[in-house]
């Protein structure tokens, strides 16, 4: 039985390149980068909160940034791409 998967949008402001890269590995683990900070991931809860203990180790509070918008699945099929995306992440097993 698969784990149910969100639909979340991650974008981040990351003054120092190291940690900016640091962070952008990360969610190409379990996303696409669609713009230079921003990501669009699927996630279990747990995989979420993994990720979220990770890039607080690895950012700079005083400075940094890193914001996770869940799209709800109706909110997921009205996303407007311009121009028009080819490629998209999997929905399978989002809810």
């Amino acid at each position: 039985m698969s784990k149910k998967k969100k639909f979340y949008v991650v974008v981040y402001d990351i003054r120092a390149d190291r940690s900016r890269d640091k962070v952008s590995k990360l969610l190409e683990k379990y996303g696409i980068r669609v713009n230079y900070s921003v990501f669009e991931c699927l996630f279990t809860e747990k995989q979420l909160l993994s990720v979220q203990e990770k890039v607080d180790k690895i950012i700079n509070k005083r400075c940094d940034a890193v914001i996770y918008y869940h799209i709800c699945l109706d909110c997921y099929t009205k996303i407007i791409y311009q121009p028009r995306r080819i490629v998209s992440p999997k929905l399978v097993d989002v809810v």
